[in-house]
């Protein structure tokens, strides 16, 4: 068997073409523009790359982006009194401060002083709760993308076995809650689990996000599944791979999301796509 590959570079290549003809519409019609402030706290080498795929991003489609870039020591009064202004600057409809912040930031602080109607990343309280009672309103980016891509499979997730390894308030917890919505049976695994593997190979839907180089491997994956590689890790030669072993879980696989070009791009066509509902919302525009 060889795996399907579910490219998430191609998948959110059409996405981004349908919002730049939806931002087109909003900026002719409305006299709309979307925007979307990014908050960069110090010099971390990942994130940097994170937030000029987001600036290309907006580009591309035509949102209106803002970038702020902040010490690493800076204090955190300081950046709370940015978000502060950017919560109060009409021209912006989205502020996303790039994870993780330095020790001396109280994260969640920080994710709860934007405000929840500018919260295009999903991680308000409010926006949490929302998802929870299948109300959402902004869906967090990796989820989301992951959820569209699991559509792109051509898996019907009704009634299936659905498992995932990890369990942050970012991917893990998220997801099964999507998951859940769509009628899946879903099991949350985490370096607690004992065996890990007698859990995975029952899964039909496998989503990989525990940040361990091609930690899952084909001895884990059930003939067939359907396994989502969130992992993004550098390996010492440089190479990015994922949470699974591509190679060997691919000829095991139903199908499979590659890295990098896999969950990665759906994440930024995500906020980009939650940039302009947001847009949309705060204008009353609802057709």
């Amino acid at each position: 068997m060889s795996a399907k590959v579910i490219s998430g570079k191609e998948v959110a290549a059409r996405i981004k073409q349908e919002l730049a003809r939806e931002v087109g519409l909003l900026k002719t019609k409305y006299n709309v523009t979307p925007g979307l402030a990014v908050v960069l706290v110090g010099e971390d080498p990942a994130s940097q790359v994170y937030v000029r795929n987001k600036e290309k991003g907006c580009d591309l489609v035509g949102i209106y982006s803002e970038k702020h870039v902040l010490p690493a020591d800076v204090p955190q009064d300081k950046l709370m009194s940015l978000i502060e202004q950017l919560n109060n600057d009409a021209k912006i409809h989205g502020i996303l401060v790039q994870l993780p912040l330095p020790e001396q930031i109280d994260s969640q602080a920080v994710l709860e002083a934007i405000r929840a109607d500018k919260d295009v990343d999903g991680f308000h309280p409010y926006n949490v709760g929302k998802l929870m009672v299948g109300e959402a309103r902004f869906v967090p980016c990796t989820p989301q993308g992951i959820m569209v891509l699991l559509k792109e499979s051509g898996m019907d997730l009704k009634g299936k076995q659905a498992v995932i390894i990890g369990r942050s308030n970012i991917v893990g917890k998220p997801v099964a809650l999507l998951l859940l919505q769509e009628h899946a049976t879903v099991t949350i695994c985490h370096s607690r689990t004992k065996p890990l593997s007698e859990q995975t190979l029952r899964a039909d839907v496998l989503v990989a996000a525990i940040g361990r180089p091609r930690f899952v491997t084909a001895d884990m994956v059930k003939p067939g599944a359907v396994v989502i590689d969130v992992g993004v890790n550098r390996l010492p030669d440089g190479k990015l791979c994922g949470d699974v072993d591509y190679d060997a879980v691919a000829e095991k696989a139903g199908a499979i999301t590659p890295v990098p070009g896999g969950v990665g791009p759906m994440t930024i066509a995500m906020l980009l796509s939650n940039t302009v509902k947001s847009a949309r919302l705060h204008n009353n525009i609802v057709e």
